[in-house]
């Protein structure tokens, strides 16, 4: 409104000054004086109108801007005083087509479309369509016909109508710290529990290349496989996103399965996911398994599915390699009968206002055939294990384990999930049961079970809000006004996080056959980890995480039990330092 209102006063000076004026000094100047005041004024009209058509350039630009549904929030916008009624946080660049059309979006206030989050860690797989608006809406150069810019932070070179695009990322996540009073009991061996050691968690690199709709991701890894030294894949697919809010994948993909699997790893609440959810995932899922499927949000709800086989570099056991080997129990040779199976998640959200975010919803996932190795005609043996190393990943041993399940023919788990957002604070958790089917005469299932709870309060800085494009929550944001500047007394975000996590590994009731006084069960103790920290922000791409953890395991028959017969408790502190781009 003060725009147009400038607009007008401009416009109404600049007339006056070039009619009344020179006729009201006429009686007073000779011809000549008059002819250059007049001369002097036309100069003074043009200068006004051309101010006056660039003001009508800039306040195009403005409103155009405000009314885009891909445009970010104001810089130097007050969160707490001007929080928007709804919340949309996409993990790659914004798509326009989302819209909010229930009645409380039409009271006129502005959607917090990004808010300063922190990249993710994978392949920006989205439609054409929203491409092109990032690219158009970004900060970017123009040169012969290509565009070079930074959309929402990721280096990204595009041909001018982004038809063609190539982007490079980075997620780097090194962790250090060590255990103290974690000392084993009777004649337990010590085991890999160090009292300070560091590992380069992730060192992903994405690299997304893009024609239209079409999208390939690949990410190599050189912090896989938990420790320094051993360079891995995380991704590795082919995308099409031509069909609105959805995403179709083939390829070494992370199928989305559980809550906290949805997320990123740059927006965990922890330096570790919950030991079930971890455990869940990796029973036909985790990173770079083969995956043929879909995922598609709506503003209220969330669902995707997959058809997925082995992971990548398990293919062969007797390639020499020893990651391999060890996988399958290791010393094993032939060729793999490659795994199959299956995911499934829904979720919903009934609650999308100001203050509060609700969600809902379930994950399923089956592995319908174990991969074996054969070693003859009419030989193949299918096998699991399950076991987890109490939520600090520096190369430590698993304390709570089950050791090897043999003739298994099914292994699936099932449960809920449940979040609440109020304002700055976060509450959310999930339940599973796994089971184990088996194929042998008379054998028993085995069932086992595990959940979570954790609370995230964001004491300054944009609060963790919801994701539609992921079904998840993510990460506090930092606006550009608020990066971590002490001389103008802004210092990012910063949250405390709270988390208690179980998950139990006995089933006594699996003695191996029926009717026979066999006391054979799995025994693979139950675990406990209460986890509090504090993550620091300084700005979108950076974070410092530090975690102090309390763990308590009962004792464990397995074969991994030498570290833990007796059961064990202990104490640890973590540090990470993030970067994403």
């Amino acid at each position: 409104m003060r725009s147009k209102i400038l607009l007008s006063t401009l416009a109404f000076t600049s007339a006056l000054m070039t009619t009344a004026a020179p006729a009201a000094m006429a009686s007073s100047a000779d011809e000549a004086q008059l002819q250059a005041l007049r001369q002097e004024m036309a100069q003074m009209r043009r200068e006004m109108m051309g101010q006056i058509s660039s003001l009508k350039t800039r306040l195009a630009k403005s409103e155009a801007t405000a009314h885009q549904p891909g445009t970010p929030h104001g810089k130097g916008t007050n969160y707490a005083a001007n929080m928007p009624r709804h919340h949309y946080v996409e993990s790659g660049p914004v798509d326009p087509s989302v819209q909010f059309n229930d009645s409380t979006a039409q009271t006129g206030r502005l959607k917090l479309q990004t808010s300063g989050t922190p990249v993710t860690d994978r392949g920006d797989v989205t439609s054409w369509k929203s491409f092109r608006q990032a690219t158009r809406s970004d900060e970017n150069v123009h040169i012969g016909g290509m565009i070079i810019g930074f959309p929402k932070g990721r280096f990204t070179v595009a041909s001018e109508d982004a038809s063609y695009g190539m982007s490079i990322g980075l997620a780097f996540h090194e962790d250090f710290g060590g255990f103290f009073n974690s000392g084993p009991r009777g004649k337990d061996a010590r085991g890999a529990f160090n009292s300070f050691t560091s590992n380069m968690r992730r060192l992903r690199i994405p690299f997304t290349f893009r024609y239209k709709n079409w999208v390939a991701a690949v990410t190599p890894d050189f912090g896989a496989n938990h420790n320094d030294g051993y360079v891995g894949l995380y991704e590795g697919n082919l995308n099409y996103t031509g069909l609105r809010n959805t995403i179709l994948t083939v390829g070494y993909f992370q199928p989305r399965v559980t809550e906290e699997d949805s997320e990123s790893s740059n927006d965990f609440m922890t330096l570790e996911r919950p030991s079930i959810t971890d455990m869940v995932r990796n029973i036909a899922a985790g990173d770079a398994r083969f995956s043929v499927g879909a995922l598609h949000y709506e503003k209220r709800w969330w669902i995707a599915g997959y058809f997925t086989g082995q992971e990548w570099g398990h293919r062969n056991a007797a390639d020499g390699n020893s990651a391999t080997s060890s996988y399958y129990g290791g010393g094993n040779s032939g060729t793999l009968d490659s795994q199959t199976g299956a995911t499934l998640r829904v979720a919903g959200r009934p609650v999308a206002t100001k203050d509060w975010d609700v969600h809902v919803g379930a994950s399923a996932i089956s592995s319908f055939r174990q991969a074996c190795v054969s070693s003859g005609a009419n030989s193949c043996t299918r096998t699991t294990s399950f076991g987890q190393r109490p939520e600090f990943d520096i190369g430590e041993g698993n304390l709570a384990a089950t050791g090897t399940i043999g003739n298994v023919a099914q292994v699936w788990a099932a449960g809920p999930e449940f979040g609440v957002r109020w304002n700055r604070l976060l509450v959310k958790g999930e339940y599973y049961h796994v089971g184990v089917q088996r194929s042998g005469p008379h054998m028993k299932a085995a069932g086992f079970q595990g959940w979570y709870g954790s609370a995230a309060y964001t004491l300054f800085g944009t609060p963790r809000l919801y994701s539609e494009k992921s079904g998840a929550f993510t990460a506090p944001g930092v606006s550009e006004k608020e990066e971590f500047d002490p001389a103008t007394n802004h210092w990012g975000a910063l949250e405390v996080v709270g988390h208690y996590s179980v998950i139990d590994l006995n089933d006594v009731s699996s003695a191996l056959m029926y009717g026979v006084n066999n006391p054979v069960a799995i025994r693979g103790g139950q675990q406990t980890v209460w986890t509090g920290g504090l993550n620091w922000y300084p700005n979108r791409h950076f974070r410092l995480m530090l975690d102090y953890s309390h763990f308590i395991v009962s004792g464990s028959n397995s074969s991994a039990g030498s570290t833990n017969t007796e059961g064990r408790t202990g104490n640890a502190f973590a540090a990470r330092i993030q970067a994403g781009f």
